[in-house]
């Protein structure tokens, strides 16, 4: 008897990983989260079943929602600024921005002014003051929105704003801002506010919607006209003012002109997934692009480049990847959850096999304690091939930032993770040419004043359970 039930159940694990592999394989992944995945649901059938079930699937009702916008609209609203001539990065930056056009992105625009703040408080400053300035509408997309006094503040003041009959509306991820209860933003709703919870956790919900898929995105449009972007979301944290000496190390942008309507579009595309209704869309909300005087200064250069699970490639990841090939003399990298993929850690020892100056910037320790594993299991890669790494030492740097060379500047939301590449709805600002770049390198060079440059020395010196758990860590690198 013992021997006949052993049999069935042997058989029965068999028949399970042949059907489990024969799933796993049609999707499509890469090959280390294929593994990670079979091992998994193989050895852990029934826990590995229900994380599976929770964020294993890669359907997205987003592929089918995403049909129904109306893209003509968006295609006559956008397609115009490809006419415009002097909105193009110079020669040698052709080539990234056409890996951009490729994956369906829209081409290199006009940002008339661009500002880059590198704390909260000067940024939440200017964020109100756009708010206030609003005429029509106000649109925000958070992935944390907490019901904190900076929370409330914001929410107090869309209040004023929708009750004075300006057009409010809101995306919250329903994961991120799972700390707001639906009562935090009743009063928005009253004053006639529209707030949609994106992708909001419900076990009724599980078998239609992977959990998982999360708006990382943190953009606010006014009047179709000013735009923010950037690794900042709507927490005390952000904040000397609220959180002291804690306060993270955040990097956001502030931008005006053509560049704003491709988040403007973001935000519809998510709108129409989160809420599942249309917006009305006309010049309110993609406002003409006036005609550029000839004595008008140039302004900047600005591609935004978006990302998500609803597409068959990864815009950002692409981007991302031929920026790096691309350095010739510097590439200065921050970010706070740093878990490359094989292309991207390649592409980053190559550079600096090639003599650029590559440098990567990592908070001491992050708010994830296996993350900061994995993250450290990279680093003798990275040093092996010259590159350089530090980490900041006074507060969690949380800014997603490139500087290359001494013409191109990243602000992005997303990490350097596969959840950022494959897995989040993501946005980035690249910019050519400007003053950014500079101010951005600034940046980097002040947080250095902060940061413990690592050596080889220093990770061979780690003791022998830290190293195994890191390469523990690095073994779910493609569920992170």
């Amino acid at each position: 008897m013992t021997l006949v039930v052993s049999l069935v159940i042997s058989v029965a694990l068999g028949a399970w990983a042949l059907v489990m592999g024969v799933v796993i394989v049609q999707q499509r992944r890469s090959p280390a989260a294929t593994l990670a995945w079979l091992m998994v649901l193989v050895f852990l059938p029934v826990l590995g079943w229900l994380a599976y079930r929770l964020i294993g699937p890669q359907r997205l009702t987003r592929k089918r929602l995403r049909r129904q916008i109306t893209r003509k609209v968006l295609d006559e609203a956008l397609g115009a600024l490809h006419e415009i001539g002097d909105a193009a990065p110079a020669r040698h930056r052709d080539q990234l921005a056409r890996v951009a056009i490729s994956c369906g992105e829209a081409p290199p625009l006009h940002a008339d002014s661009l500002e880059l703040y590198t704390e909260g408080e000067p940024a939440f400053r200017a964020m109100a003051a756009a708010i206030a300035a609003a005429r029509h509408h106000v649109h925000l997309e958070y992935y944390i929105w907490e019901a904190d006094e900076l929370g409330r503040r914001v929410r107090d003041q869309l209040v004023a704003k929708a009750r004075a009959g300006v057009q409010v509306r809101i995306i919250v991820d329903g994961t991120g801002s799972g700390g707001a209860r639906r009562g935090f933003f009743e009063p928005l709703v009253a004053a006639g506010a529209e707030v949609a919870w994106f992708n909001r956790v419900a076990l009724l919900r599980i078998r239609v919607r992977r959990v998982d898929f999360r708006t990382h995105r943190k953009i606010i449009i006014c009047d179709g006209r000013v735009g923010f972007l950037g690794g900042m979301n709507l927490a005390a944290t952000e904040t000397a003012e609220l959180a002291g000496a804690k306060a993270w190390r955040d990097t956001h942008v502030r931008l005006t002109g053509s560049a704003v309507r491709v988040v403007q579009r973001a935000f519809v595309e998510d709108w129409l997934y989160a809420r599942g209704t249309e917006l009305p869309f006309g010049d309110a909300y993609f406002p003409p692009t006036a005609p550029r005087e000839a004595d008008a200064p140039p302004g900047d250069v600005v591609q935004i480049v978006t990302s998500g699970p609803d597409r068959d490639v990864f815009p950002i990841h692409k981007v991302f990847f031929a920026a790096i090939n691309l350095a010739v003399a510097r590439l200065w990298l921050t970010t706070p959850y740093f878990v490359p993929d094989d292309a991207i850690l390649s592409a980053l020892v190559s550079a600096a096999l090639r003599g650029v100056d590559v440098r990567v910037l990592v908070p001491a320790r992050s708010d994830s304690r296996l993350v900061d594993l994995a993250a450290r299991s990279y680093f003798p890669d990275l040093l092996a091939a010259g590159a350089k790494v530090y980490e900041y030492q006074p507060r969690f740097v949380h800014a997603k930032t490139f500087v290359l060379d001494d013409d191109l500047a990243i602000v992005a939301s997303a990490n350097l993770d596969n959840r950022s590449f494959r897995i989040d709805f993501e946005i980035a600002a690249v910019v050519y040419g400007g003053p950014l770049n500079a101010e951005l390198a600034a940046a980097f060079r002040a947080d250095l004043d902060h940061a413990r440059e690592l050596t080889r020395s220093t990770a061979a010196r780690e003791p022998f359970w830290t190293r195994l758990g890191q390469s523990g860590a690095r073994l779910l690198s493609p569920l992170l």
